[in-house]
C-alpha cells in the first residue's frame, strides 16, 4: 500500500514537471508572434523610410516623407497587433465566417450576403478620391508586408488564434477596408428593429399605448402610430419574444445595443484658458481587445493624434494641432422596411408602382467547415434586398404571399465615408473640417468639431428623401408597392443642420433629440437618449467657463438623473411606516432598502449598495407593468425605459392603467405595483448577493465584460482572454456602462465608452486619451489590457503631437526601409 502511494506521488509529481514544460513550451511557442517593436526591416511599397515610435503603452507614432508612407506605416501596425481582429471584421463583412466556424455562424453569413455589403464596398472603392484611392492601397500594401513577414520570419502566424483555427491569411485589399465602415454601419442601427417592434406592438396593444412605451417624439400632431394591420392584412398578432441572433460576432446587435456616444466643445468664450475645449466618448460593445486602437500620424498637412479603427486607413476622431474632432450616434432614420406582394402564380415577380416585375437574382455559395456548401438565392426590389424571415422576427410581421425588403443608405456602391474621413484628418479649420464631411455616406453621426476660434456641431450622413404623403413616415413597414411610400433619393448634405454655438459658446450632444423638423425632413422619430443630456445640461451651466479638468470630470460623472427623478415617484408612499419592523424580516429588509434609497444622491457608484437596489427595483417595476399586457414580448424590454415609467407614475394621458393587472378583479394602484416590485427586487438580490442590503455592492454587479469574441467561451482559456472589472456609471449616467439586460446577470457592463478623449486647445500637448482594453491584441502582451485599467479608473494617456516627446519615451522604434534601396 505505502510503495503504491509513492509510486502514485512520483507519476504525480512527473505529471505536473510535464505539464510544466508543456506550458513553458506552449508559452513560449505562442508568444513568438508578439512584435518585436525595436526593428529594422526592408519591405516593398514604400518610397522612404517609415519610422514607427512605440510610446510607453504601445501607441505608434508614424513617421515619413509621404503620407502613403505613413498609411503604410499604419497598416503595418494594426496587423503587428490587431491581424486577428482585421480578419474577423473581413470575413464577417464578406459573409465568410463558416469557413472557420461552421454551422454556428451560417445565420450571420447569410445576412451578410443578403446585404451584400462587401461587393458594394468593391464597387465603391471606384467612388472614391484618388487621395483616397492612394491611402488604401498603401495601407493594404502595410498589412501585407507584416503578413509577408509572419510567413517567412516565423513570427507565430501572427495572432494566437490562428493556431487554433488554422486558416490562410488572404492579403488585405482596398475594398476590405471600406466593407469595415460599412460594417460598422451595420453594428450602429436600429431602426428596422424598431419598426419591427412597434409593428408587433400595434397589433397587441390598445391606440396610444405604443407611444407609451415607444414615444414618437417629433410632437403631439404625429403621436398616434398607425396600426400595422392595416398596412398589412392577414398577419397575426403575437406574443411571442422577439429572437435574436446573440453570438458574439454577429454585427447585428438587439435594439438597446446600437451606437450610442457623448461628445460636447466649448468655444474660446466658454474656457478658462481662452482656447477651445472638446471631449468624446463614442459607445460600443466591449469586446477584448477594443475595437479602438491609438495612433499618430505625421502627414503633410500636420500630426493627426487620436483613435482609429483596425482595417481603416484613418484617424476617426481626435485632433491635429489645429482641429479636434468626435463623433455621437445621430439617430437619423437610413432605413425602412417595405412589404412587398408577390405576384400569386408567379413568386418570381412582385408588384409595383408600374406593375408585377421580376426580381433582380444572383446565387452565392457559402462554404461550412465540416458540412457540405449552402447555395443562397439573393434577391432585390427595387426599394432593396429581400430579407430573409427569420432574421429580425420578419416573419411575425410579413403576411402571407409577401415578402419584407429593405431601404438603408448604406447599401449604395457609391459610398465616399472614407474620402470624409481623410479629408478631415487634412482640414485646417471648422469650414474645412464640415467641407470634408458632406462626402459622409453612413453610418449617419453628429460631428463635433473645434478649432481655435470656435465650435460647430453638424449631422453627417445620407438622409433618405420621403414623400410627405408616405404611411407610416417610416416608423413601421409599409407597401413596396405605393409610390408614395418610396424614397426619392436622399437629401443633400447642406439639409443636414448645424449648429455653431454661437449664442452659448457650447454644443454638445448625447444621442439626444436635438432639433424639431416637420416630417420629411425630421431626422428620426426614435433618438437614443433624453436621461444623459439632462445631467450634461445642468454639468455645463454649472459654470461659466470650464477646463480639461471639468470636462474629464463632466466625461466620467456618475450621477443618474433617472434615479433622481424616479425614485420620489417610486417610493412616494413607501418612504415612511409607523412601526418598525422585526429585525431579520423581509419587512425590515425592505425599510432598510428604502432608508439608503432616500439618503442616495443618485451617485452609481460601484462601492454603494444604492445603485443595485434602485436598479434591481426599476428593473423589476418595468416587468410588473408590462407582463401582463405583452406576455413574452415583455422580454424585448429587458432595460427600463424611464419615460414610460414616469409617464405612468404622473398619469400623463390616462397612463397610469398600465398598473391595473389586467387578469385581476380589483384594480391595482402604481404604489401597490411599486411595493411590489421593490419586495421581488429584494428577494432577487437576496437570492444572488447574500448578506445584508448594507452590504451590497454595483461594482459586484456591474462588471464591464471585456470578452473575446471567439475564445471568450473556451473553458480556462478565458481566463487569459477575456478581462473582467468592476465599474461605476450605469445605463443612464455620463459615464455610461450599458447593462445587458439578461436574466441570468442583468447588470453586467456591456457597452460603453470603449475611448475617451479630451482635447485642450490652450494646451495641445495636455490632451488626454484612453481606450478600454489596450493596444494589442495577443493576450500574453503586456499591452493586452494595460490602458484598460487606466480606462476603469478614469485616467487617461498623455499622447504629443511633438516628435521630439514621443521618441524621448519610446519604448522601441520600428524602422521600415524600401526593398529597393536595400538592394541598391
Amino acid at each position: 500500500m505505502e510503495r503504491a502511494f509513492y509510486l502514485l506521488l512520483r507519476l504525480g509529481f512527473i505529471g505536473l514537471i510535464l505539464t510544466g514544460i508543456s506550458v513553458f513550451f506552449l508559452v513560449t511557442f505562442l508568444s513568438r508572434s508578439i512584435p518585436d517593436y525595436d526593428d529594422q526591416l526592408t519591405v516593398d511599397g514604400i518610397s522612404g523610410d517609415v519610422e514607427i515610435v512605440r510610446s510607453t503603452y504601445n501607441i505608434p507614432h508614424i513617421f515619413a516623407d509621404a503620407d502613403e508612407d505613413v498609411m503604410f506605416g499604419l497598416g503595418f501596425a494594426h496587423a503587428q497587433d490587431r491581424l486577428w481582429q482585421m480578419t474577423m471584421l473581413r470575413r464577417t463583412a464578406q459573409g465568410r465566417l463558416s469557413e472557420v466556424f461552421g454551422q454556428e455562424t451560417l445565420q450571420i453569413d447569410m445576412l451578410m450576403r443578403r446585404l451584400d455589403i462587401y461587393r458594394l464596398a468593391e464597387q465603391s472603392v471606384g467612388a472614391l478620391q484618388p487621395r483616397t484611392q492612394r491611402y488604401l492601397d498603401a495601407y493594404a500594401k502595410g498589412v501585407n508586408a507584416w503578413i509577408s513577414q509572419i510567413n517567412t520570419q516565423a513570427r507565430g502566424r501572427g495572432a494566437p488564434e490562428f493556431f487554433v483555427f488554422s486558416n490562410a491569411i488572404a492579403p488585405w485589399q482596398p475594398a476590405d477596408s471600406v466593407a469595415v465602415i460599412k460594417l460598422m454601419g451595420v453594428q450602429m442601427s436600429s431602426h428596422l428593429q424598431e419598426e419591427v417592434l412597434k409593428a408587433r406592438l400595434s397589433l397587441i396593444l390598445e391606440p396610444g399605448q405604443v407611444q407609451d412605451l415607444l414615444p414618437d417624439t417629433l410632437g403631439r400632431a404625429v403621436a398616434e402610430l398607425p396600426n400595422y394591420a392595416s398596412l398589412a392584412p392577414g398577419v397575426t398578432p403575437s406574443h411571442s419574444k422577439i429572437a435574436v441572433n446573440s453570438h458574439p460576432l454577429s454585427p447585428s446587435k438587439d435594439r438597446p445595443f446600437a451606437g450610442a456616444s457623448n461628445a460636447w466643445a466649448a468655444a474660446k468664450s466658454r474656457s478658462a484658458a481662452g482656447a477651445s475645449l472638446l471631449a468624446n466618448d463614442p459607445h460600443l460593445g466591449l469586446t477584448a481587445p477594443s475595437i479602438w486602437y491609438l495612433a499618430r500620424l505625421d502627414l503633410s498637412s500636420g500630426g493627426v493624434i487620436g483613435a482609429t479603427i483596425p482595417g481603416l486607413p484613418s484617424v476617426l476622431v481626435g485632433r491635429s494641432a489645429k482641429l479636434g474632432w468626435g463623433l455621437t450616434s445621430s439617430y437619423l432614420d437610413d432605413q425602412d422596411l417595405y412589404i412587398e406582394q408577390l405576384e400569386p402564380n408567379t413568386p418570381g415577380k412582385y408588384l409595383t408602382p408600374a406593375g408585377y416585375r421580376p426580381f433582380k437574382t444572383r446565387q452565392t455559395i457559402i462554404q461550412i467547415k465540416d458540412e457540405a456548401p449552402v447555395t443562397l438565392q439573393l434577391r432585390w426590389t427595387e426599394n432593396g434586398p429581400v430579407m430573409p424571415g427569420n432574421q429580425y422576427d420578419l416573419k411575425a410581421i410579413t403576411p402571407a404571399n409577401h415578402v419584407m425588403s429593405l431601404a438603408w443608405t448604406l447599401l449604395t456602391p457609391k459610398d465616399t465615408s472614407l474620402d470624409a474621413t481623410v479629408g478631415m484628418m487634412h482640414a485646417q479649420d471648422i469650414t474645412g473640417g464640415l467641407d470634408a464631411s458632406k462626402l459622409y455616406i453612413g453610418p449617419s453621426q453628429n460631428l463635433t468639431i473645434a478649432d481655435d476660434t470656435g465650435v460647430a456641431m453638424k449631422t453627417i450622413g445620407a438622409l433618405p428623401k420621403r414623400k410627405p404623403e408616405h404611411q407610416s413616415q417610416g416608423r413601421i413597414p409599409s407597401p413596396g408597392w405605393l409610390d408614395q411610400n418610396r424614397w426619392d433619393g436622399v437629401f443633400a448634405a447642406e439639409n443636414n443642420p448645424v449648429f455653431w454655438g454661437e449664442d452659448g459658446g457650447i454644443v454638445g450632444n448625447t444621442n439626444n433629440k436635438f432639433i424639431d423638423r416637420p416630417f420629411p425632413e425630421h431626422l428620426s422619430f426614435t433618438w437614443g437618449d433624453t436621461q444623459r443630456i439632462q445631467r450634461w445640461e445642468r454639468l455645463m451651466q454649472n459654470r461659466k467657463v470650464h477646463t480639461r479638468g471639468s470636462f474629464i470630470e463632466a466625461q466620467l460623472d456618475t450621477v443618474s438623473p433617472t434615479a433622481r427623478s424616479l425614485l420620489p415617484l417610486m417610493g412616494k408612499d413607501l418612504w415612511f411606516e409607523a412601526v418598525a419592523a422585526e429585525a431579520g424580516t423581509p419587512d425590515a429588509r425592505r425599510q432598510e432598502a428604502l432608508k439608503l434609497l432616500a439618503n442616495w444622491n443618485g451617485e452609481m457608484n460601484e462601492h454603494l449598495p444604492e445603485p443595485l437596489i434602485f436598479s434591481a427595483w426599476l428593473r423589476a417595476l418595468q416587468q410588473r407593468l408590462i407582463q401582463d399586457e405583452l406576455g413574452p414580448l415583455a422580454a424585448s424590454f429587458a432595460h427600463p425605459e424611464p419615460p414610460f415609467i414616469e409617464k405612468v407614475f404622473r398619469n400623463v394621458d390616462g397612463a397610469a392603467k398600465w398598473c391595473d393587472i389586467l387578469q385581476s378583479a380589483p384594480i391595482e394602484t402604481c404604489q401597490q405595483i411599486s411595493r411590489v416590485a421593490l419586495e421581488d427586487a429584494l428577494n432577487w438580490l437576496n437570492d444572488t448577493y447574500g448578506g445584508t442590503v448594507e452590504a451590497l455592492r454595483w461594482g459586484d454587479a456591474h462588471i464591464a465584460t471585456h470578452d473575446h469574441p471567439v475564445l471568450g467561451k473556451v473553458p480556462i482559456v478565458n481566463w487569459f482572454v477575456n478581462i473582467h472589472q468592476s465599474t461605476s456609471g450605469g445605463d443612464n449616467t455620463l459615464m455610461r456602462g450599458r447593462t445587458s439586460g439578461n436574466a441570468q446577470a442583468p447588470f453586467q457592463n456591456v457597452h460603453a465608452a470603449g475611448y475617451r478623449g479630451v482635447y485642450d486647445f490652450s494646451d495641445p500637448d495636455s490632451s488626454v486619451f484612453a481606450i478600454a482594453t489596450g493596444q494589442s491584441g495577443h493576450p500574453l502582451s503586456r499591452h493586452y489590457d494595460d490602458i484598460g485599467e487606466l480606462w476603469r479608473r478614469g485616467e487617461y494617456v498623455n499622447m504629443s503631437l511633438d516628435p521630439d516627446l514621443a521618441r524621448a519615451g519610446a519604448e522601441g522604434i520600428t524602422v521600415l526601409s524600401p526593398l529597393d534601396a536595400a538592394e541598391d
